[in-house]
Parts: structure tokens; sequence; C-alpha cells
């Protein structure tokens, strides 16, 4: 029997950048960042920069999508990158050999401030309600993956598609990861003092921490064998998930859970051959170190790397996704995407970034990503052809 290969077949990103994969990257490639300074925002004291949607525009949306009240924000956000990654390709998901993934760090917890007392029940406030909900409006009855896992969600969900296909337990896997932003959230990270009221400036010697973003991001993965697969394929190679359980918000000093995931995906691989690696980049300043670190203790301080933190801001779940698929047209460009707002290297360890657009050699990257409790992952995708 011909082995069988994780494949992408569809994808699709909203983001306060536009909808769509490929409006996205543009923008980003144009050096376009969604970044904006927001003062008394949600009533806030402390200004802050975030990556946020314009409401109007995100209504419009909403509306040609036919959502009504029946949905939350953070539901319609799912839907309509869901539907237009589907309707790419025209992909049947409704039957049971289907299965949804959502990935959230927070998903409808902004309902707790809702004083009409409209959506705060209990059911209401459940991942797996919404992840049902998000599914059956795809015609999908079955029980839905939900994966919470801080910041690593969006890129575990990746992972776990690749597991659920490798096992034969599905013949396709759609991945939806999606965030938004509200006063609790915000308050949540300025709370702990890493939130910056200016632009991010990731690995830079001046950075002073993250801003926060709100995007959607749908991915759909298949199994094909080796003769289907075609040379613009994206191809799932390996990946990793480990936790060091450092902390439960600061990272690992010798970066032990991000260097562990990185040298797994890269078993049997030469450095050599790897693109580049997308980092999670947040702009924070033991983040950042951390990820220098791992690099370096797993042979790769040459090999070009970025953040696309200061385009989208960190979009906490949905970033592990929208940040793969970002990175995949960049390659198939034949671009490694400038760091934006990077200057003057600020880690203690050797990396090759660039504030500039760079040519790429070659199709296969690392997508690696660290979030609270001391998770960390990392997954290596290549082009085939």
């Amino acid at each position: 029997m011909e082995a069988k290969m994780v494949v992408k077949v569809a994808d699709s990103i909203l983001s306060p950048l536009g909808l769509g994969s490929t409006e996205n990257y543009n923008a980003v490639k144009s050096g376009r960042s969604a970044l904006k300074r927001y003062e008394g925002k949600w009533g806030l004291a402390e200004p802050f920069v975030a990556s946020c949607f314009d409401e109007d525009v995100l209504a419009n949306i909403f509306d040609r999508s036919g959502l009504g009240e029946d949905y939350t924000r953070f539901e319609k956000m799912a839907i309509v990158a869901t539907a237009h990654a589907l309707g790419q390709k025209a992909i049947d998901v409704s039957g049971c050999d289907t299965k949804f993934i959502i990935a959230s760090t927070k998903g409808n917890v902004h309902l707790l401030a809702d004083t009409q007392k409209k959506h705060t029940d209990d059911d209401r406030l459940s991942l797996l309600t919404a992840a049902r909900k998000i599914a059956k409006w795809f015609g999908n009855s079955t029980t839905p993956l939900v994966i919470s896992n801080a910041c690593v969600s969006g890129l575990y969900a990746q992972i776990e598609a690749m597991r659920i296909l490798q096992a034969g337990r599905a013949e396709t896997v759609v991945v939806i990861a999606a965030d938004m932003l509200s006063p609790f959230i915000v308050s949540g990270f300025q709370a702990f003092k890493s939130v910056s009221d200016e632009c991010c400036r990731p690995f830079d010697c001046e950075r002073l921490g993250l801003n926060l973003g709100e995007a959607a991001a749908c991915m759909v993965f298949q199994n094909k064998s080796k003769s289907e697969v075609g040379e613009s394929d994206w191809v799932a190679v390996s990946s990793a998930v480990f936790n060091d359980a450092y902390h439960i918000s600061h990272p690992s000093k010798s970066a032990e859970g991000s260097y562990r995931a990185l040298t797994k995906v890269m078993e049997g691989i030469d450095p050599e051959l790897i693109s580049m690696v997308n980092l999670h980049g947040t702009a924070t300043m033991f983040n950042d170190e951390m990820e220098a670190v791992a690099l370096e203790r797993a042979g790769l301080s040459n090999i070009p790397v970025n953040s696309l933190k200061g385009y989208l801001g960190h979009t906490l779940g949905a970033a592990g996704l929208l940040e793969t698929l970002v990175t995949m047209s960049a390659l198939e460009d034949g671009i490694v995407l400038g760091t934006r707002g990077f200057s003057e290297l600020g880690v203690s360890r050797k990396i090759n970034i660039s504030a500039e657009n760079r040519k790429a050699v070659g199709k296969r990257f690392i997508k690696l990503i660290s979030g609270f409790g001391g998770c960390n992952a990392a997954m290596m995708y290549e082009m085939i052809g």
C-alpha cells in the first residue's frame, strides 16, 4: 500500500489586515501593520497598542455571511474564516469522516462582561458549546475536539490533526484557531506588565513588550498518497510538543522545552535543508531570549528566522495557525519576511534575523511557539515539488 502524507488542501485567514490568506500575506509583504495605539479603549486606564478589527468592517463581513445574533463575535470570526477556506475547493465537511478541531485560549470569555445577561449562562461560556455550534454551521454533527493550551493552541491543533490522519481516524480534519480581544484579556496582560504602549520590536535591544491582536484562521488537512501530492502542496513532515513545566508564566532560561521540540522535529534532517524558522517572537524580554537560546542549542543560529508579531500582534490561540499560513505564502513567493520593528539585536545569542524581506532558499520551514505553563511546540512543513 502506498504511504500517505498529511497535506494542506485549503486555508484562510480573517484578520484586521483582511480576509483570505493571500490578502493577509500581501499586506504583510508590503510592510503594512494592523497595530494601532489605543487610549481609554474599553475604559482601561493604561494605553496599549493592539491589532483590533474595525467593527463596521467586521459587521459587514458577518452580515454578508448570514450570521445572526445566535452566534457570538468569536463564533462568527471562526465561521467566516472557515467558510472562506472551504469555499476555495468546494470541500464537503458534513460527513462523519471529517473531524473539526477548534483552538482558542479565551473563546467566549468576553461574555462574562455582558451586562444584558444575554449569553452569560455556563453553557455559552463553554468552548465545547462554541465548537459544536461552529461545526454544526457546516453541517457536521460529530463531536469536535477543543484545544485550549495557552499560546501553543493553534499549532498544537495542527499537530493533533496530523496525528488523527496518520492514525486513520478521519479522512479530513478542519483546524480552526481564533481569539478576540476584550477588556478582561488586555487588562490581564497589563497586570503582567508585558504589554507595550508602543509598536512591538521582536528581538530588538529596545523591545518593551508585546502587542495583542485578534484573528481567526482555518487550515484543512487530508491524507494523500505520494502520487496524489501536487507540486504546490504543503506536507506536514514532523511535529513535537514538550512541556518543561518551568514556571506558570516565565519561560525556561535554558529553553529546555523549545530546544527539545526543535530537536525532535529535526531528527534525521540536515539543518542546512531548513529554509527558515518562524519564531513566536512576542517582543518580551524573556520569550525572545529563550527562543534565541533554543536556536543556539539546536544548532540553528545561522538559519534565517523571523517574527510576525509586528504586523498582527500576538493573536493568542490563533497565532500558531495564522503565522504558519503567512509563512507558507511567503516561501511560495520565495521570501523570508522581515521582522517589523527589529533594528539591533537584543538577545544574548546570535540569530539570523532581519527587518527586511529576504530571498528564501528552499521550501521547508519550522514553526516554533511557546506559551504559559511551560508549553512548547514545533512543527515542520515542506512544499513538495
